[in-house]
């Protein structure tokens, strides 16, 4: 089942605190960027953050999921109607994963 545009949309606007949120529709679904850096998607409406260690550490009992078939485990966010917590896990997530490299 593939995300709706709304449910992107809402998940984007509770997102904004963290930085320039985007986010790009790719198959069915959309990836999600913050300050041009790609931290995470949404799959069948639902938020799912690369793992990092500060992720882990901040969300204990996050739950490792598959946001789709053939995917890499990601931490599932529950926790959507929280702004300060997706605030915190945002920039936690992006300030540990490595810069995005250049395009040539």
């Amino acid at each position: 089942m593939a995300s709706s545009p709304e449910f992107m949309q809402s998940v984007a606007a509770r997102l904004e605190d963290a930085g320039t949120i985007t986010y790009r529709k790719m198959f069915g679904e959309y990836c999600v960027y913050c300050d041009g850096k790609l931290f995470g998607c949404v799959c069948d409406d639902r938020l799912f953050v690369k793992i990092t260690e500060p992720g882990k550490a901040f969300m204990p009992d996050g739950k490792l999921e598959l946001p789709y078939e053939g995917g890499k485990p990601m931490l599932r966010v529950e926790r959507l109607e929280d702004r300060a917590f997706l605030k915190k896990l945002v920039r936690m997530t992006c300030e540990a994963l490595p810069e995005p490299k250049k395009k040539r």
